[in-house]
């Protein structure tokens, strides 16, 4: 049985695992908890935190361990992409906000990553361990 966990602007309520061939289905909350743009972040057990993403009206879930040090990554602050501006001559020229690719940023270290694939904006061979999420009748689970 999972443990009890309040989300912000609700009761607390029991989530209630599923077992499917050692994945567990984890009732996360509801969804009109979580906002477009919006992240909950829920402890699912004693040793899995699990941060939640809505971005364009789709889903992202990501366990809450930076992969550099393991800090909590997902209540970093979320970015858009930076982008730096270059000439032909690769001369920088400042830089500029891609909106269409947002980051979480680790508040340990910096360490970020894109919250659309999980993978470390500098070094793709970095990233965060994922899990499937999916709404079904109204509500967020999550597979872990």
């Amino acid at each position: 049985m999972a443990t009890t966990h309040p989300l912000k602007g609700q009761q607390d309520q029991e989530r209630i695992p599923v077992s499917t061939s050692g994945v567990r289905k984890v009732l996360i909350g509801r969804s009109d908890s979580l906002p477009n743009g919006g992240r909950l972040v829920v402890d699912i057990d004693e040793k899995i935190t699990v941060g939640i993403f809505r971005l364009d009206n789709e889903l992202y879930a990501y366990e809450n361990t930076c992969a550099h040090s393991g800090g909590p990554v997902c209540q970093g602050r979320i970015l858009p992409r930076v982008v730096e501006v270059m000439d032909s001559g690769k001369q920088i020229h400042g830089q500029n906000w891609d909106e269409s690719d947002m980051h979480i940023v680790c508040p340990w270290h910096g360490f970020e990553y894109s919250i659309k694939t999980g993978r470390h904006a500098g070094d793709s061979k970095i990233h965060l361990r994922s899990f499937p999420v999916h709404e079904a009748e109204g509500d967020i689970y999550v597979e872990v």
